[in-house]
């Protein structure tokens, strides 16, 4: 990683000239990588050519490459799709095809190509780099190109993007496109949902994923779906009756409907197909409930980018752009990802050949392999799927009780974290409360003891159910100690925002004064502002991001025909500049002013949360409870828990991919009490990447370069986040 000197970076950009394609199937976010290539790539100094429809438009030349200038990129952020076309082309798997596209490339000065599609298009890309040298040298034999030109084109720099809805591509946390697939694939579950509920009615639900379940898999954990069917993951011989014994248990405790999610590539044990119509067929006569199939098709990659589509695409299409200024003939083709927060770049044939292991692993039925395959994160919602899909009574009573509650303004997320809680610690065999009202019903002894069936239909509820206030503990102390103690409560869960942070360390300064507060206790940030330590996201941030990003979408369109007209959008967020310089990336704002200005949008904290969130609060939710179950062993001793250590009181957050547990105490020194937040935030680095994108003047001296980083089994196995 580099820090980067604007003159240097000039001087590296002028004179060249890049290309950028989209191949294969079209991906949600794909023009808002292209809009970043082209206006990265003009602001270095360097020539940026559209190439129309794929590699069919590299073996045709002529008009299918066009100079871009910065405006042929404006107002195309939010749409979906690929303004510049996208098509498959089996001219250039053929040798005369891809010498066609070298000489093209070299008549317009080009030898810097930027590919977004998916595995298959992006090794195509390092066919063609790999045999640059013999083609051109074709080209100079049959006097198509002279000697001298052969020379100062003489090697291809290629750098990729991936997009695919499908997130099939091994290395990179997120594929374009994938996380608004998930947003189409939820609102038709969300409105499934209550159709089912009125008829008490079954739904089978199919949606994309030939090869890799990763959609479905999500869907599931984020609707908190009956049964799931994913090609890596076959159900066990015998699946019929269990499946249907599965769905009757769950109609006799009270459940008026059902929901089943099919990947397309759904098989059973020997690879034989799992359709959708047999798995209703199977309901309908076995159960005799009334059943109904939805296939999705192809309306999972269209609609508008979601936010973190158009982040994700803004800081990857940047990346690559100066991946192609680094690049060498010494170095290897690369692909752009993100790593959490991180650019980073990979060897792209180390993706590639890992991709084609797990297909390997599938067709030779080694499907645990092929699960671990995908990656850790693919691999923890595996698990956490299988832990909350179904009740398992525990194999024995803990002894421990354990308190959630909210504290702060309402989240997206906040109920799929408590949700999630609840049934991890009634797993572990935990009595677990519920606390309404924060901490004010805390003291008033607003305490419910919870049953896994409580928080059924919870993931997918925006706000707080259980209530949410911003009272601190020190205006109640007395009566909080006196809860704990007459409902021996041996852990806290508190899941909310800067005020959720200060609570905890109220309660943890609290342990010298009260034994009833030696107890495990943590914090899951949950807040739209995005301004507790600890944590590089918050719960509910990308909900807020989203709901502002569709008003301003909004405003764009109905501004689309006037002229001379500026609008000025205020966000929530207080101090903290997150949501502002969020929205106004995933928006393609002209500026976003933060600190100094406030906001006006008041319902960002309502409405149903996004995947994201839904599946963060769940994951978040496991995390937090399995800690606590540890901490409450490791302190319980002669019939009683005593936690007193920093340890034992911390806030849960995501550190790049990583999910960690840092002391509130600890944190303490990194926090900007007065302005609420933390003294150091990470975002603030992406911001030089939104000025770029509106044509500001601006340094790029405090932005990291992404490194390379290789991609191995090992690497797949690191713990991640979502």
């Amino acid at each position: 990683m580099a820090q980067m000197d604007m003159e240097q970076l000039r001087s590296r950009g002028a004179g060249k000239a890049i290309a950028v394609l989209t191949s294969g199937g079209d991906a949600q976010g794909m023009n808002a990588a292209v809009r970043a290539v082209v206006r990265m790539g003009i602001y270095v100094g360097a020539d940026v050519y559209f190439v129309y429809e794929g590699y069919e438009g590299l073996v045709g030349g002529a008009e299918y490459l066009k100079l871009a200038d910065w405006d042929s990129v404006s107002n195309i952020i939010q749409l979906g799709g690929t303004i510049i076309g996208s098509a498959r082309c089996k001219s250039f798997r053929t040798r005369e095809g891809r010498q066609a596209a070298a000489y093209n490339l070299v008549q317009h000065g080009i030898n810097n190509l930027c590919v977004i599609g998916g595995d298959g298009s992006l090794t195509g890309a390092n066919i063609f780099r790999t045999e640059w040298s013999e083609l051109l040298a074709s080209l100079v034999e049959e006097g198509k190109i002279t000697e001298e030109v052969s020379q100062q084109y003489s090697h291809l720099n290629i750098v990729g993007m991936v997009g695919s809805i499908d997130n099939d591509f091994c290395g990179t946390d997120m594929t374009i496109g994938t996380d608004s697939a998930l947003h189409r694939i939820m609102e038709v579950i969300d409105a499934i949902t209550t159709t089912a509920q009125s008829h008490q009615r079954t739904f089978v639900l199919e949606v994309m994923g030939r090869h890799c379940g990763y959609l479905a898999l999500v869907s599931a954990l984020a609707s908190g779906a009956d049964w799931l069917f994913i090609p890596e993951a076959p159900p066990e011989d015998g699946w019929e009756d269990f499946m249907c014994k599965r769905l009757g248990e769950s109609r006799s405790r009270g459940s008026r409907l059902n929901i089943i999610i099919l990947a397309e590539g759904a098989i059973d044990r020997q690879g034989n197909s799992i359709s959708s119509n047999y798995v209703k067929e199977l309901v309908s006569k076995r159960l005799g409930f009334d059943t109904r199939v939805t296939v999705l098709g192809h309306v999972q990659r269209g609609g508008t980018p979601s936010a973190f589509d158009r982040i994700l695409s803004s800081k990857m299409g940047m990346e690559a752009v100066l991946t192609l200024l680094d690049a060498s003939p010494e170095t290897s083709s690369c692909v752009v990802s993100l790593s959490g927060n991180q650019a980073l770049r990979l060897p792209l044939m180390e993706c590639v050949q890992l991709t084609k292991d797990v297909q390997k692993a599938m067709d030779e039925k080694r499907f645990d392999e092929a699960i671990v395959l995908r990656g850790r994160s693919f691999e923890n919602n595996w698990n956490i799927y299988k832990l909350l899909a179904h009740q398992k009574p525990a194999q024995t009573k803990s002894n421990f009780n354990l308190a959630i509650v909210n504290i702060g303004a309402p989240a997206a997320g906040m109920n799929a974290a408590v949700r999630s809680a609840v049934r991890v610690g009634l797993s572990s065999g935990h009595v677990v409360y519920t606390v309404a009202d924060g901490l004010e019903g805390f003291a008033a002894g607003q305490i419910k003891e919870m049953k896994w069936g409580d928080v059924g239909g919870w993931t997918g509820q925006g706000g707080s159910l259980l209530g949410t206030k911003r009272t601190l503990p020190e205006k109640c102390m007395e009566q909080l100690v006196k809860q704990i103690r007459e409902h021996h409560i041996h852990a806290i869960l508190i899941i909310g925002g800067f005020e959720a942070y200060v609570a905890a360390l109220q309660l943890t300064e609290g342990r010298e004064r009260y034994e009833e507060l030696c107890i495990p206790m943590c914090v899951i940030p949950a807040t739209i502002s995005n301004n507790v330590p600890g944590t590089d996201f918050s719960l509910g941030c990308d909900t807020a991001v989203n709901a502002a990003m569709e008003t301003c979408d909004r405003i764009k369109q109905s501004a689309s025909g006037t002229k001379r007209r500026v609008f000025i959008v205020e966000t929530m967020g207080g101090y903290c500049g997150y949501l502002a310089s969020a929205t106004a990336l995933a928006v393609g704002a002209d500026a976003a002013y933060i600190y100094e200005d406030p906001i006006n949008i008041h319902d960002l904290t309502g409405g149903a949360p996004t995947p994201f969130d839904r599946n963060f609060g769940t994951k978040l939710g496991v995390k937090a409870v399995q800690w606590l179950t540890e901490k409450l062993l490791e302190s319980y001793r002669k019939g009683q828990v005593f936690a007193n250590s920093p340890e034992t009181a911390c806030v849960l957050g995501m550190n790049r991919k990583a999910l960690v547990f840092r002391p509130v105490t600890e944190l303490k020194a990194e926090t900007d009490f007065e302005h609420r937040m933390p003294k150091e935030q990470w975002w603030l680095r992406v911001r030089p990447l939104l000025k770029m994108l509106a044509k500001y003047q601006t340094r790029f001296d405090n932005y990291i370069t992404g490194r390379v980083e290789h991609v191995n089994r090992r690497s797949l196995s690191v713990e991640s986040g979502f």
